[in-house]
């Protein structure tokens, strides 16, 4: 008598071993990032001499229109060719980047160096958060998202306060990007040898599936998701304009923050620490905001952290001294840690296994194009009217899309739905 095959185990505790590596490997690719938070905006008013905030700001236009293309592409592959071929190609990329920081000639090189740190980060990253969704399975999305972005965003902060530490003691270059090297290593060792394809758990899952009430069934065409995610389905495209603002306004954050305090005379390390305080709360949060979304629902703390976010930048717009500014870190990585993992989590609850790649990857590209449009508008804004005044443009920007989402989004958490007994399930 030959034996049924059994699937793979959905859960969080019957995958917990490559849950946790793929944790750290998500915090590697953060780390990675964080290199440049602290340094970079400085190297090119300093070593490159770059006075225009536009030119300055080229490096994160450049990575964020990548990173948002290669978002789109790795969902699509991953569902094709599987999750770990395309998180290795996302690590390959990545060696050359912090030799070309350490060894760039022309501020040229930087941009391109961003290029591929956009193809890792959008490969590495939608890689993780695709395969730690493909394991734990429906209930505890919440809670996957918060640790997978908490990694990720904590190494960026601790990476950040750690380059601040080094260019203060051995100079913008070499130092900094040297421990970019030793992520990469790591992070290509232990993707290599200990990760394992994860295509067939959410294959598994597509057979028992629950969908959300209005949202689609089986297989769909790539464009069919992309209308889907980007303006067609409420929830979904509600989460997409969300992301897009969150990453507009980190755009502004990565690139002009560091400028603006060191024109008010604060040290590097006190760069760094501010530099670090807005992903360490960004990144802690999630732990917290992840699961009890799980429980309470993912619009609540959508609509409350693009509002917590516009205060925050309002705040720094305002500001001159350091405890002001790093009062007001704290709250913008208050206000991003109740966005970035519900909205995560959101486009999970809705999206079927059989196209959540894809989907994922679409709401990526929105999400990390605002990188690239944050910097364009940031940096225009910053040249007419300053940097205070952008902060102020973009803080107005960010109330507005919290507002969207109250007013179109539904809830899309089936437990939190089901108590949600005085509105009608499904109503938008």
């Amino acid at each position: 008598m030959t034996a049924t095959p059994v699937g793979p185990r959905l859960g969080l505790r019957a995958n917990a071993a490559q849950f946790l590596l793929l944790v750290v490997v998500n915090a590697l690719v953060g780390g990675l990032l964080g290199t440049e938070r602290t340094v970079l905006p400085l190297l090119g008013q300093r070593e490159f001499h770059l006075t225009a905030y536009s030119a300055a700001l080229t490096y994160i236009i450049a990575f964020g229109a990548t990173k948002a293309v290669t978002n789109f592409f790795a969902g699509t592959l991953s569902d094709r060719y599987g999750r770990k071929p395309v998180l290795l190609a996302g690590w390959l990329v990545a060696i050359p980047v912090p030799l070309m920081l350490i060894w760039a000639p022309t501020w040229g090189w930087v941009v391109a160096a961003n290029v591929l740190l956009g193809v890792n980060q959008g490969l590495a990253w939608s890689t993780t958060v695709i395969m730690k969704i493909d394991l734990v399975g429906p209930r505890r999305r919440g809670l996957a998202m918060g640790l997978n972005e908490a990694a990720g965003y904590l190494a960026v902060a601790a990476t950040a306060l750690a380059t601040g530490a080094l260019a203060a003691h051995y100079g913008l270059r070499p130092a900094p990007f040297l421990l970019g090297a030793a992520y990469v290593a790591v992070g290509l060792g232990l993707s290599s040898l200990l990760v394992r394809e994860t295509r067939g758990h959410a294959h598994h899952e597509a057979a028992t599936h629950q969908v959300v009430d209005g949202a689609h069934q089986g297989d769909l065409t790539t464009r069919q998701v992309f209308t889907l995610v980007s303006w067609r389905e409420p929830a979904l495209s509600s989460a997409s304009q969300a992301g897009l603002v969150n990453n507009l306004n980190d755009g502004l954050a990565w690139g002009l923050f560091p400028v603006l305090f060191a024109a008010a005379g604060l040290s590097l390390p006190r760069i760094g620490v501010l530099a670090a305080l807005y992903p360490a709360f960004w990144g802690l949060g999630q732990i917290i905001t992840g699961p009890l979304s799980d429980r309470f629902g993912r619009k609540p703390f959508i609509v409350v952290g693009m509002l917590t976010q516009a205060v925050a930048l309002g705040l720094i717009a305002g500001a001159r001294s350091f405890g002001l500014w790093a009062a007001a870190a704290v709250l913008l990585g208050a206000g991003t840690a109740m966005v970035y993992p519900t909205l995560l989590a959101a486009i999970g609850d809705v999206a079927h296994p059989v196209w959540r790649a894809r989907a994922v990857g679409i709401y990526r590209l929105w999400r990390d194009g605002g990188f690239a449009v944050g910097a364009l508008l940031a940096g225009f804004l910053a040249d007419v009217i300053g940097i205070r005044g952008a902060t102020w443009v973009v803080a107005a920007l960010t109330a507005a899309s919290g507002l969207l989402v109250a007013g179109r989004m539904y809830e899309t958490h089936r437990g939190a739905r089901r108590r949600a007994v005085d509105r009608p399930v499904g109503s938008v």
